[in-house]
């Protein structure tokens, strides 16, 4: 079975790595450089908190455990961090949706618990703990962080060679055609074919995009910005989350900065200077939990599309009205990819589907009443 795979961000990698693996001759056409796109701008937390309703939830929980599983085929999976993180509201009005959710996660069976002051000082002594106002700290001890870049490199350097996969970088693609209502080429903007049996589409923000004989999905994406300190030495090791605000240790001494307010100044995923506005919000918020990062500026500032299906959710499954062309979009690809890269190859090359895609499928931007709105609203 011929398997073309768009994209070789860390869903198209998993997707092409499990494909390889499940037997398919797989080809990935990557429009730059692997994972060049949105998976290397990300703040790659590993998490279900927060993640309603309860199939949603569920898919992020089998994407954190097949994070650990993936050992088994690599022996030692260097990409992955499962530091743990720990968080906090100090605003009064966030405490009810905060506490909600913490009863949510433990009566779900998430792996969380609430830390007192002094033990958050002896975890991360380099945390300003006056700085935090009077609320409960939740710690979540099974989560962590990636690094994509990584991550992609090694799924597809074992797709190439243990299973024979080739990867095209910098090959755009132009066109998917079909031929009696099925997959049957793939055509790159140099005017290259590829013969398919299947496609996967896994471009993230890009997959509303029509290509050739096969329509996208609809997208409401947003914009994401990712502040990154110089070297620091500090020794955080858990990623932290406080208000709108993200943290976390980036390797080599680095921090991670990330604030949800920032990203909503955004327009569109332009660049962004280190003496930006948003650069100085950004540093303000993160010198509050970090006094250390009072002696920094920012090192770099990067801007990325954040691929969200229309409702939210992810999108994976058969398109609608050509068979062999398959979605897998999600915002969760960080946490998700190595279970969405098993049932994509489970159910494209194995015919073995997937009940717990069942709500996700795309099917339901093309028909009313939409599933995944049923479920959200019971």
């Amino acid at each position: 079975m011929r398997v073309v795979v768009i994209g070789s961000g860390i869903v198209g990698s998993s997707v092409a790595y499990e494909c390889a693996k499940a037997g398919a001759k797989v080809t990935v056409l990557e429009a730059g450089r692997v994972a060049g796109a949105t998976s290397s701008i990300s703040f790659a937390w590993t998490n279900a908190t927060t993640k309603q309703p309860r199939a949603y939830y569920d898919l992020n929980v089998a994407g954190m455990r097949a994070h650990l599983e993936l050992r088994r085929d690599f022996g030692a999976t260097p990409w992955f961090n499962q530091t743990g993180s720990i968080e906090w509201r100090n605003r009064a009005e966030d405490q009810p949706a905060y506490l909600e959710n913490f009863r949510q996660m433990r009566d779900w069976g998430y792996g969380v618990a609430w830390i007192s002051r002094k033990t958050l000082a002896e975890m991360e002594p380099d945390v300003n703990i006056a700085g935090i106002g009077d609320g409960p700290i939740a710690y979540f001890p099974e989560e962590g962080w990636v690094d994509p870049a990584l991550y992609c490199a090694w799924l597809l350097r074992a797709a190439k060679s243990r299973y024979g996969a080739e990867v095209h970088e910098f090959a755009r693609v132009t066109a998917i055609k079909e031929a009696g209502g099925r997959v049957r080429q793939v055509q790159t903007a140099d005017g290259t074919v590829f013969a398919a049996d299947a496609v996967v589409n896994c471009t993230g923000g890009w997959a509303e995009a029509r290509l050739g004989d096969a329509h996208g999905i609809p997208l409401a994406s947003t914009i994401g910005v990712l502040g990154f300190t110089p070297p620091v030495a500090l020794t955080l090791r858990s990623q932290l989350h406080a208000d709108d605000l993200d943290i976390r240790p980036d390797g080599a001494g680095r921090i991670m900065i990330h604030k949800i307010s920032v990203d909503a100044t955004m327009t569109g995923a332009v660049p962004l200077a280190t003496d930006s506005a948003q650069a100085a919000d950004l540093l303000r918020a993160a010198r509050e939990v970090l006094p250390a990062l009072q002696a920094v500026e920012l090192e770099a500032l990067r801007t990325t599309v954040r691929p969200y299906p229309a409702d939210g959710f992810t999108c994976a499954g058969e398109m609608p009205g050509m068979q062999g062309h398959y979605m897998a979009v999600t915002h969760s690809g960080v946490t998700i990819s190595p279970y969405l890269g098993r049932a994509v190859a489970d159910e494209v090359v194995r015919g073995e589907p997937h009940a717990s895609l069942d709500t996700f499928r795309p099917d339901r931007f093309f028909q009313k009443p939409s599933p995944v709105a049923r479920m959200s609203e019971a």
